[in-house]
């Protein structure tokens, strides 16, 4: 019975050891993220990034430093009020704002970001950097060369 209980305890340390859950895989943007204005440098929203059938999609689970006419009079939540179609005047909390994103080599690319201030979409490039700690979100019209980056901070 004494050497079960070892034994049983010294496989589930080990089994235990290599398992890494989705949050700590940094080779891949899956995971929560504070996005950070290119422009201000302050944090403006907490998204989390999930996989489905290998593709990224993203969703904003909380909205920074919003400002007075990001929120309506009535105190609730800021709303894409620039938005078209099913998003106009939708909360911006719970949105998803990146969809179809998937694996192409060493970036994910080939979907669409919106901005819920704006209320344009534009195709999305996503970079990992810093031993997967950071993530360059390009956003462009036609070529890549051109458009917006933004740098995202993984969150623990």
């Amino acid at each position: 019975m004494k050497h079960a209980v070892r034994l049983a305890l010294a496989l589930g340390l080990l089994l235990g050891a290599g398992a890494v859950s989705a949050a700590d895989d940094t080779s891949t943007p899956v995971g929560t993220w504070k996005q950070v204005d290119d422009v201000t440098g302050k944090p403006t929203s907490i998204l989390q990034i999930t996989e489905s059938n290998g593709e990224l999609q993203a969703r904003v689970l909380q909205v920074m430093n919003a400002t007075p006419e990001d929120v309506a009079r009535d105190g609730n939540p800021p709303k894409c009020t620039q938005c078209d179609g099913a998003r106009k005047d939708q909360p911006i909390i719970g949105m998803t704002i990146m969809w179809g994103v998937s694996k192409d080599g060493d970036v994910w690319d080939g979907g669409r970001i919106l901005d819920p201030k704006s209320g344009k979409t534009y195709k999305v490039k996503l970079t990992l950097k810093d031993a997967g700690r950071k993530l360059d979100v390009h956003g462009y019209i036609g070529f890549a060369l051109l458009g917006r980056s933004q740098t995202w901070d993984r969150q623990q």
